[in-house]
C-alpha cells in the first residue's frame, strides 16, 4: 500500500441482511417508465402475428377514482367529473372494435377490471362497460374467471349485484387500514363503517372470492394497530389478503409532502405473516396470502407464455416481445393530458401500438426468471430450458447468489424462494433488472 493507505471497503450488497428489503415493487418487467414512442407505430395485427391467441388475458383499465390516495402512483385521475367518463367509454368502444378487427379469432382465459377504480362509474356507466366487454369476449362473456377492483366509498349493493350477475367472481377492496386515522394519514379519508358496509355488499352478492388489501409502514402506525387491521381482515373470512409495504414515490401526495414510511415495515410484515399463518392462510408471494383451495378456477392462463391484451388508457399489453401501452404519468396534469389525447383519438389510430418497448432476448429471459423466483412455486428450470434452449444459471449466474445467501434453493427442477427470499422479494426483483432497463427507467419521463 502506498503511503499506508487502505483500499475502500466494498459497497454493501443489496441482498445483505443489513440492507433494507424494501427497494421497489417489481410487479412488471420492464416498468412503463422504460417505454418509448414506437416510430413507426406497429399495427396490432402485425404485433400479434406470431403469438398464440387461444388463452389470452384481457385487462380493462378505468383510470378514475373518487380520491387519489397519497401513496398511489398508478395511472388514474381523481374527481374527474362527467366531462371525461362518457367520452372515455366511447373511446374504449372504438379501441375494442379495433382490437376485434386485429385479433378476430382471439380467445380469452381470464379477465380483470382495474384502474383506477371501476366502481367509480355509476350504475348506468358500469352496465355500459360490461356490455362493451361482453362484445369483446363474445360467447366467453360471463364464463371466464373475472376479477374487479373496488373501493369501499364507491361500491354499492347494486353495483356488487351487477358485477356478480355478469360473471365477476373475485372482488378486491382497497381497504389499506381498518383504522380511520391511519387511512387518513395515507391520504385516504374513509370511515371504518363504510369499509364493513362494502364487505357486506360483497358477501350479500355472493362473490366466491373477496380480496382485501392492507398497507403496513404508515407513519404513526404501531405494531398493535397494524395487527388490529390484519385481525379485522381475517375476521371477515376474506379468501385472499394482500399485505403491501408502503412506498413513497415521486409526484404522489405523500411524496410531495416528503412523508416517509415508518421504520417498522419488516417487523410489521413478519408479524402479519405469522398471524395469517395462524389463521390458516398460505403465502403465495411477498404480498399474497390465501385460504387453501380458494383460488381462481377455470381455463388455465400461463403468464409465462400467454399474452395479455390491455384495453383502455393506461393498460399494458404483452404481445410476445412487444410490450405496449399509452404514455405514463403520475401527476394530475400529465394524466389528464394523456386521457384527453385518448378520448380525442381518431378511431383508426387504435389499430396500432404507438408507445412501448420491444424486449431483447436478455429482457425476455430476465422477465421469465423474475416471474418465477418472486413466487412461492419458484422458477421452473425445465420450462426455462424448453423456452430458451439454455439453463437459467448459465444465462444469469447471479442467481447462484440467491442460493448462497439462503434466499432460494432447488426442489427438483424448481428454484424456489425460501421464507427469507420471499421476505426480500422487493430487493431481489430490482437486483435482477438489466443495466439497460435500469437506465431507461431512470431516464424515462415522469410527469
Amino acid at each position: 500500500m502506498m503511503n499506508g493507505s487502505r483500499p475502500n471497503p466494498p459497497p454493501p450488497h443489496p441482498l445483505d441482511a443489513g440492507q433494507s428489503p424494501f427497494v421497489g415493487y417489481a410487479y412488471s418487467y420492464p416498468h412503463k417508465s422504460a417505454y418509448r414512442t414506437l416510430d413507426p407505430p406497429i399495427p396490432l395485427a402485425e404485433a400479434w402475428a406470431d403469438e398464440r391467441r387461444d388463452g389470452l388475458f384481457l385487462y380493462a383499465h378505468l383510470p378514475f377514482c373518487e380520491v387519489r390516495c397519497g401513496f398511489c402512483n398508478l395511472f388514474t385521475l381523481a374527481n374527474s367529473g362527467s366531462d371525461l367518463v362518457a367520452p372515455y367509454l366511447e373511446a374504449l368502444r372504438s379501441e375494442a372494435n379495433a382490437l376485434r378487427d386485429a385479433l378476430p379469432e382471439a380467445r380469452y382465459a381470464r379477465l380483470a377490471l382495474g384502474g383506477g377504480t371501476p366502481t367509480y362509474l355509476d350504475e348506468g356507466e358500469l352496465g355500459e362497460l360490461l356490455a362493451l366487454l361482453g362484445d369483446v369476449l363474445g360467447s366467453d362473456a360471463g364464463r371466464l374467471p373475472a376479477a374487479c377492483e373496488a373501493s369501499p366509498a364507491t361500491l354499492t349493493a347494486e353495483k356488487a349485484r351487477m358485477l356478480r350477475a355478469w360473471g365477476v367472481d373475485r372482488l378486491s377492496l382497497g381497504v389499506q387500514s381498518f383504522d380511520a386515522a391511519e387511512a387518513k394519514r395515507l391520504g385516504r379519508p374513509q370511515r371504518t363503517a363504510e369499509v364493513h358496509r362494502a364487505i357486506g355488499f360483497v358477501r350479500d352478492a355472493g362473490f366466491p372470492i373477496l380480496n382485501l388489501d392492507l398497507i403496513y409502514g404508515t407513519p404513526g402506525q404501531s405494531l398493535d394497530s397494524w395487527l388490529s387491521s390484519v385481525n379485522e381482515a381475517i375476521d371477515t373470512d376474506a379468501e385472499e389478503i394482500y399485505l403491501y409495504p408502503l412506498y413513497v414515490r415521486e409526484l404522489t401526495g405523500l411524496g410531495k409532502t416528503r412523508v416517509e414510511p415508518n421504520d417498522g415495515r419488516l417487523a410489521a410484515y413478519r408479524a402479519g405473516r405469522e398471524r395469517l399463518f395462524e389463521a390458516g392462510y398460505e403465502q403465495h408471494s411477498l404480498r399474497m396470502f390465501a385460504q387453501p383451495n380458494k383460488g381462481e378456477a377455470g381455463p388455465a392462463y400461463d403468464c409465462q407464455s400467454d399474452g395479455m391484451v390491455g384495453l383502455g388508457c393506461g393498460a399494458r399489453s404483452y404481445a410476445g416481445p412487444l410490450h405496449y401501452s399509452t404514455e405514463y404519468a403520475v401527476g394530475r396534469a400529465g394524466v389528464r393530458a394523456i386521457l384527453t389525447d385518448y378520448v380525442n383519438r381518431d378511431p383508426a389510430d387504435f389499430g396500432a401500438a404507438r408507445h412501448g418497448h420491444r424486449l431483447s432476448a436478455e429482457d425476455r429471459r430476465r422477465r421469465f426468471v423474475l416471474q418465477g423466483v418472486l413466487q412461492r412455486d419458484g422458477l421452473d428450470a425445465a420450462a426455462y430450458r424448453a423456452r430458451f434452449g439454455s439453463a437459467p444459471l448459465d444465462d444469469l449466474p447471479q442467481l447462484t447468489e440467491l442460493i448462497d445467501r439462503g434466499l432460494a434453493g432447488w426442489e427438483g427442477d424448481q428454484l424456489k424462494p425460501t421464507a427469507a427470499g420471499l421476505e426480500r422479494s422487493d430487493a431481489v426483483g430490482p437486483w435482477l433488472y438489466s443495466e439497460r432497463i435500469n437506465r431507461l427507467m431512470a431516464e424515462g419521463p415522469v410527469r
